[in-house]
């Protein structure tokens, strides 16, 4: 449930960057950085361990840690409180200590790494796919492409176009699924037809067996007038 789980950094490397803090701070001393494949780690069966250092937000989780060493036979901890470092500079939508979610929430809209230099793909025009769920704000980061200069597609536009009276799918979709998902003005009744697939493997493949090629289609049609366009 980690905030944009999937910028969070290796394991090796966040080690790697502990550690290093760490030297930094004190170097006479001797760090042992254990990964933890449990809630507990080496915390409740190290009978060496003497103090936990814990925070305001983990005093509940060091309180658990020594409620295992007693029924493990060992004793408890001494649990030094530390406080959390406040963030001066936090936005309204980021956590108020100093924090790995509020540092990769930064990262959105930044470069990551060059783009790949593929040999194998034209110089331009340059092809951005833009997909997510429902709400995911496809439109808004659409727009505002629009408005740097970019040539947009609408995928939902073209779904739609392929079913009109005429357009490249209709007497094909009308041919698969019959003559009942037609409105009386001819064009097709698309909440019929979704009654027809929804969860239907076989039908929903029929269907888009049929529209995604086509859609492919009108996809590069409009790739090659953007190009055209320059």
């Amino acid at each position: 449930d980690k905030v944009l789980t999937e910028l969070i950094e290796p394991y090796e490397l966040r080690a790697a960057k502990l550690r290093e803090f760490l030297e930094d701070v004190k170097p006479s001393l001797c760090y042992d950085i254990v990964p933890l494949v449990d809630p507990y780690g080496p915390s409740v069966t190290d009978p060496d361990l003497q103090c936990l250092v814990v925070s305001e937000e983990t005093r509940r989780g060091g309180e658990a840690v020594n409620k295992k060493r007693l029924e493990n036979g060992l004793l408890e901890l001494a649990l030094y409180e530390i406080l959390l470092m406040k963030d001066p500079n936090h936005s309204q939508n980021e956590e108020e200590k100093i924090s790995s979610s509020s540092l990769r929430q930064r990262l959105l809209g930044t470069l990551l790494r060059p783009p790949r230099q593929d040999p194998a793909l034209p110089s331009r025009p340059y092809v951005i796919g833009l997909t997510g769920g429902t709400g995911s704000g496809k439109t808004s980061i659409a727009k505002l492409l629009g408005h740097l200069g970019a040539f947009l597609i609408d995928a939902d536009k073209l779904g739609h176009a392929v079913y009109v009276p005429g357009g490249p799918a209709y007497e094909q979709v009308v041919a698969a699924f019959g003559a009942e998902i037609l409105n009386e003005d001819g064009t097709i009744n698309r909440k019929v037809l979704g009654a027809k697939v929804f969860g239907k493997q076989e039908q929903l493949k029929s269907l888009t067996d049929i529209v995604w090629p086509e859609m492919a289609r009108m996809v590069k049609e409009q790739i090659r007038e953007a190009d055209a366009q320059g």
